[in-house]
């Protein structure tokens, strides 16, 4: 079982690696499955951001593994440059206190202003 858990954790952190914003959900931006899912990667696609997702509700390892990864028990989870940042409530709470603003400032999505 050890060697399962170790397999779990190793392609978390190649995941983590390859994709600098990584929002850990119940389905996909575009379908999410759930109310908190649904909720963080609108706030994500406010912000005008690139974030990759990962639907958890595909691979129960990973579903079960990331919340023992980051001692988190919920999804979603968002994650900038592999470190936890928080499930919707903190997420929540930093989109509205300008914290997450901060963070995600070199993730913005080039998108012409208007004149």
């Amino acid at each position: 079982m050890e060697e399962k858990t170790d397999t779990v954790k190793e392609k978390i952190q190649k995941m983590l690696k390859d994709n600098p914003i990584l929002l850990f959900m119940k389905g996909s931006p575009e379908q999410p499955m759930c109310g908190f899912s649904a909720r963080v990667s609108q706030i994500l696609n406010f912000m005008q951001v690139s974030f990759h997702s990962y639907n958890v509700l595909n691979d129960e390892s990973i579903r079960s593994g990331i919340k023992e990864y980051a001692q988190w028990p919920t999804i979603p989870q968002l994650y900038v440059k592999g470190e936890f940042i928080g499930g919707c409530d903190i997420v929540q709470e930093q989109f509205e206190s300008g914290e997450l603003e901060k963070l995600l400032s070199e993730f913005k999505k080039d998108i012409p202003q208007n004149p």
